[in-house]
């Protein structure tokens, strides 16, 4: 299976903080990765030097085989990577169409026209109306986003990074918030987005019955290291990880189902 993301032996320093060391990362295409660890590990740190909201002290970041590490922020999402917050991001006082529809105009040739009427934006408007399906807001796409409850705001915030079309989804924390009965359905969305479109999910979660029930790899980090990757059945039974954190933090899990 093709290499879509890599990472070479990325470091990131704050000072004397260490945040991220010495990670090497393979994320094959078409595949849900997922990033685990406790507090601290590293995760999101590592999701900002994917994305360019961080420069890395050293090490190489490569999309699609194209050495990406000095690229900014927009210049990567142009090329592909999409990704999502632990808070939600959106605009409040604009509808659920409206939020969506900006996004995927913002990714296209019209991208500094965004007080043009929206009615004679018909190729974004159908794009918005498409992935509001996907999430299942159509029924909401008239709505403020303010109005949304926290779980209809997760799926527009999901629904905001797949307007432009990205080919990898970086999501950080998606299930944060969320009742418990909402987590399902969410995940669902997840894996329903990864199969139809070939998409390329990077995923970093604290639930590990989300985490072994959707992931095809999981990287355990621990003090912004690589302790541990393989599958879920693989990593439930690493010994050293269940050391580090995961029988500590978690108790028995079961592999992906």
């Amino acid at each position: 299976m093709a290499t879509l993301l890599e990472t070479q032996h990325l470091q990131k320093a704050f000072g004397g903080l260490i945040a991220v060391a010495d990670v090497s990362l393979r994320v094959a295409e078409g595949t849900i990765h997922s990033i685990i660890g406790p507090n601290g590990a590293g995760k999101t740190t590592l999701f900002n030097l994917i994305t360019g909201k961080h420069p890395p002290t050293s090490g190489t970041v490569r999309f699609k085989d194209q050495d990406i590490t000095t690229l900014p922020v927009h210049r990567r999402a142009h090329l592909g990577i999409g990704r999502s917050f632990q808070i939600t991001n959106l605009f409040p006082n604009l509808t659920a169409l409206e939020n969506v529809r900006l996004a995927a105009q913002a990714m296209g040739r019209d991208n500094f026209r965004l007080f043009r009427r929206a009615a004679t934006l018909d190729s974004y408007l159908r794009r918005a109306y498409e992935v509001l399906d996907l999430v299942g807001l159509r029924a909401e796409a008239l709505q403020l986003a303010s109005s949304l409850p926290h779980g209809g705001k997760r799926k527009l915030e999901l629904a905001i990074l797949l307007a432009p079309d990205p080919q990898l989804l970086l999501l950080d924390e998606p299930t944060a918030g969320l009742a418990t009965e909402q987590v399902p359905e969410l995940i669902a969305i997840i894996k329903q987005v990864q199969a139809r479109g070939g998409k390329t999910i990077v995923l970093v979660e604290h639930n590990m019955n989300v985490v072994m029930n959707i992931s095809d790899q999981i990287t355990v980090m621990h003090q912004g290291r690589v302790l541990a990757e393989g599958t879920p059945s693989q990593v439930a039974a690493d010994a050293t990880v269940q050391s580090a954190y995961l029988g500590e933090l978690y108790g028995d899990f079961g592999g992906k189902q």
